[in-house]
């Protein structure tokens, strides 16, 4: 076997592995894993989440992904907490402890404490007769048979277990807290998600010259105002209501039909009914018009009146394409 099959056959065995391993998840829930669920979003606290090497890891994605969906969550280092972090934990605060073995050295310094602080601990282990197993009041078994490196050392097959478990806990949450796209976007105004769930068309057409031409304005007024305006486009507008559209590619089709064309007007030019949206739909909507019609530009209105132009690079600069 070549090196290359040998890499291609090693990857689709860690594949195999680990999909298996997370498919086996779903048989070990048990009533714990609800409880764990309506434990936390009970709670008047947050969730703090431990766990030492690659679980702490784990730990810290567990945490954002809580905190982008309406849990609140803070990650806390079970070494740095037996040296002065366990201050994180406050009274009405519920404790998620991650660990493989459930045994390390740490998490047994750490259990009693946070036991002995009255708070809620859940345990996600794949080891659910350890000591923090034992210890949790909630249990969740993310045991998993082997780990899909070849020695069976490197958390691989756990680690991901463990991450799984994690989403499970997330989704479950959000459901309970009927978490929607709008509130999704206030928690994440700044990234290219928020901005195809909060930006409208109007945030992106206001940015935008905003071409237009009458029925009668002559062929070189129309190229005019297309290159000025820098869109590849103009509206073609009586009364200010939209009653066509110039792009591009017509100029080109005039040009390539007649050598004699400065006779012509706009409406002998414009194509008619073009695509069309309001400046208060989403920019996503745009997105999706655009590509279902392969066009690159819309014609915004307002009010049924032309408001200026919406461009495909408006939407990637956005990052919303």
């Amino acid at each position: 076997m070549n090196i290359k099959n040998s890499i291609l056959s090693t990857a689709k065995k860690t594949f195999t592995l680990e999909s298996a391993a997370i498919s086996n998840l779903a048989t070990l829930l048990n009533d714990d894993f609800a409880s764990a669920v309506e434990l936390i979003y009970q709670s008047k606290g947050r969730v703090i989440i431990t766990g030492i090497g690659k679980s702490a890891i784990i730990a810290n994605k567990i945490v954002a992904t809580l905190n982008s969906t309406g849990t609140p969550a803070v990650f806390m280092h079970a070494a740095d907490a037996i040296h002065g972090d366990l201050g994180l934990i406050l009274q009405d605060d519920v404790v998620i402890c991650i660990s493989k073995s459930g045994n390390t050295p740490e998490i047994k310094v750490l259990v009693p404490l946070i036991k002995n602080a009255k708070n809620k601990m859940i345990a996600i282990t794949g080891n659910v007769t350890s000591f923090l197993g034992q210890q949790a009041d909630y249990v969740l078994n993310a045991y998993v048979e082997q780990e899909a490196c070849p020695n069976n050392l490197a958390p691989t097959t756990s680690t991901t277990a463990q991450l799984v478990m994690g989403d499970a806990l997330a989704v479950c949450l959000l459901e309970l807290r009927g978490f929607s796209s709008t509130d999704f976007a206030k928690y994440h105004p700044g990234g290219a998600l928020g901005k195809r769930l909060y930006m409208r068309v109007s945030d992106l057409s206001s940015m935008n010259q905003k071409p237009q031409v009458e029925l009668d304005t002559n062929v070189k007024q129309v190229i005019v105002e297309i290159s000025e305006k820098m869109l590849g486009v103009t509206a073609v507008v009586e009364n200010g209501n939209i009653v066509g559209i110039i792009t591009d590619g017509d100029l080109r089709r005039m040009l390539s039909k007649s050598d004699a064309f400065i006779h012509l007007t706009a409406k002998d030019i414009m194509s008619s009914n073009p695509k069309r949206i309001d400046e208060n739909a989403m920019a996503v909507d745009a997105k999706d018009l655009m590509e279902n019609n392969e066009i690159s530009q819309l014609l915004v209105e307002h009010e049924g009146k032309y408001a200026g132009v919406v461009h495909i690079h408006d939407l990637i600069k956005e990052g919303i394409i």
